[in-house]
């Protein structure tokens, strides 16, 4: 096995977070680096649900307002919880919606045009849901997003220069939208210099933050952030479809929601059950209808895994794993036809690193054969991602040692090379 397995042995050795595995449901028959599309199932995590469940069996509708996690609060307390991971204060965070309905329901509430000031700049590389809510929010608004989303365009297909996003940011741009983490080829982009470069030009700007919180540190209150949407599916390992969570910077307490619902409501009026609204005063009113208790109820026990590891830490594993898979790619794989996408600097990449090979599809299910879980994004896109809280430098070994013998095998070529229904 050598020098690099004898490596991966002496970092796993020196751990300080290698007990957090234990509170996962980890198989040891397979290696799991898809945490970056769905994290595992922590055992806290399972207990907060069943948790909640019980609440019900207990107290049936009470459960609202009685128990040890009253539902009515749920949401607030969440946000409450998530807060320091994306360096908010509390009254800015509310677990609510999903990245989409969030994206909606902001872009709704900061998007004002104003004279020649009417569109929007995003990024080429987005993901589809960014996209196609911000088509539907102009067409909404009587505008032709062909003429008025804008985007910045990427020089490598993989990458953005910050450079070129802020000569986007001219006098007709009304909002930006951006990603704060590319989810492919996982590039960190400077959220503090873009938020200032917008402000700068008097133009609004949210980030996505679904492959950055969990990740590593952020501070969207001090930066200015106007606003953010994430999931909490991912690296906050909150379970399939995870009810998601936003974040409104408090200078904008004075704005009304773009979008209303009830459980916007201030806690105190909501039961008066009148139809002039009265919104909360803080990122509660941006919350629309009952929450998905069952769906939050994961996240409770997930948090207070964050809460025990903290972020620094958690980062500072990350980018070891990730540096260290870089070092086998190149060491293991050379001459195989692979090409590291994403970024090498530590502060230009975020938790993931993605290969591109011709031969992407293929290659993901002769892993899956191996017992190795990946990510494949079409059309020659493999996303690796070796999660601090439950994966090892010796399953890294394991992974680039399992594709070196995939490649000069050529088992891969059993398969089709075309990506399944799901991907």
């Amino acid at each position: 096995m050598g020098k690099s397995y004898a490596k991966a042995r002496e970092l796993d050795q020196s751990d300080a977070l290698s007990g957090f595995r234990d509170e996962f449901y980890v198989h040891d028959e397979t290696i799991y680096f898809d945490g970056n599309s769905l994290g595992l199932l922590s055992k806290r995590a399972e207990k907060t649900t069943l948790d909640a469940l019980e609440s019900w069996k207990q107290y049936g509708i009470d459960g609202w307002t009685e128990g040890e996690t009253p539902w009515f609060y749920l949401s607030e307390k969440l946000g409450t919880k998530t807060a320091p991971l994306i360096g908010a204060r509390p009254s800015e965070v509310v677990t609510t919606g999903s990245t989409t309905v969030n994206l909606h329901q902001l872009v709704s509430t900061f998007y004002q045009p104003e004279g020649s000031k009417t569109k929007i700049l995003a990024d080429e590389l987005a993901f589809p849901t960014d996209i196609y809510a911000l088509q539907s929010q102009l067409q909404l608004r009587g505008y032709d997003p062909e003429e008025h989303l804008v985007f910045v365009k990427s020089r490598d297909g993989q990458t953005f220069h910050e450079e070129a996003i802020i000569e986007k940011m001219t006098e007709d741009i009304a909002l930006i939208v951006l990603p704060s983490v590319l989810y492919r080829s996982g590039q960190i982009l400077p959220m503090k210099r873009l938020t200032e470069a917008a402000h700068d030009r008097n133009i609004a700007i949210g980030f996505d933050l679904c492959h950055s919180i969990g990740v590593f540190p952020h501070h969207l209150h001090d930066w200015g952030v106007d606003f953010a949407v994430w999931c909490n599916y991912k690296y906050l390992n909150a379970g399939p479809g995870a009810v998601g969570g936003l974040f409104v910077h408090q200078k904008h307490g004075h704005k009304a929601p773009g979008l209303t619902g009830w459980f916007g409501s201030r806690k105190d009026k909501q039961f008066d059950m009148a139809h002039d609204m009265t919104p909360a005063e803080d990122a509660g009113a941006y919350q629309l209808g009952t929450p998905h208790i069952l769906s939050a109820a994961p996240l409770i026990g997930s948090l207070e895994l964050f809460e025990e590891a903290g972020a620094e830490r958690l980062r500072k594993k990350s980018l070891a794993l990730t540096r260290y898979m870089m070092e086998l790619v190149e060491s293991k794989l050379q001459g195989m036809g692979f090409t590291i996408a994403n970024p090498r600097e530590d502060d230009r990449r975020g938790g993931h690193v993605y290969l591109e090979h011709r031969e992407a599809a293929r290659i993901c299910k002769a892993l899956k054969a191996e017992g190795v879980i990946p990510d494949f994004r079409a059309p020659r896109g493999i996303r690796l991602a070796p999660v601090p809280f439950y994966n090892t430098f010796t399953e890294v070994w394991h992974v680039i040692d399992r594709l070196q013998m995939i490649m000069e095998k050529e088992t891969y070529k059993k398969y089709e090379n075309k990506r399944g229904v799901v991907a």
